[in-house]
């Protein structure tokens, strides 16, 4: 998306209060996410324009004992060199990562990791993306080499994507409970400034 315009967004971070705290009133920085199944790969993730879903993940975690008390932070995000999963140029990019991944597995005699769900879920959608977050790993390694290499080259500094998630809105719908667009910053420097968003927390 930066290729062709600046861009700052809203974007909705849930955690626990502690953290929110530090984060609002002293700077500190947001928490990096380096899961094997992250979505969009390693990055500090954000709800784009959504408090409430960030809210709801928040006590999400909290009821499964990781937060005592589910906080929200807002943030002002420069997207700046974005890998912009709702863009038809940057969905090839991804795709041609996951052709060159598959090569370098196939040749190292690996298996391709695999979106999977965690045991007894019900839920189809596939919430542990290990492929994907390894796709998202290689192309941002093979980014990193070119940059070095090539002066003309930059990484990315964050990642968007969108996603349909949960059940139907309604019978026959089309669209999904917990659809939503998501964001990754792999720049801190990419977060222009933080507050309390009103009536979140």
């Amino acid at each position: 998306m930066s290729r062709l315009a600046t861009s700052f967004i809203l974007g909705y971070h849930g955690c626990d209060k502690a953290i929110a705290e530090k984060a609002v009133r002293d700077g500190a920085d947001i928490l990096q996410s380096d899961k094997d199944y992250d979505w969009l790969g390693p990055g500090a993730y954000f709800w784009e324009s959504d408090p409430l879903r960030a809210l709801e993940w928040a006590k999400w975690k909290k009821d499964k004992g990781d937060y005592k008390e589910p906080s929200v932070i807002g943030a002002v995000i420069d997207l700046r060199h974005c890998l912009d999963l709702v863009s038809r140029e940057d969905i090839e990019i991804l795709k041609a990562a996951h052709d060159s991944f598959k090569q370098v597995r196939k040749k190292a005699g690996l298996t391709m990791p695999k979106n999977s769900n965690p045991r007894g879920a019900k839920d189809k959608d596939r919430v542990l993306r290990y492929l994907d977050c390894a796709v998202f790993r290689h192309l941002h390694q093979i980014m990193e080499i070119l940059e070095r290499d090539e002066a003309s080259v930059q990484s990315f500094d964050t990642v968007r994507g969108m996603f349909a998630e949960g059940g139907k809105v309604y019978p026959g719908s089309g669209l999904h409970k917990k659809s939503h667009v998501q964001i990754a910053v792999r720049n801190p420097s990419c977060i222009k400034g933080l507050f309390y968003p009103l009536n979140s927390n």
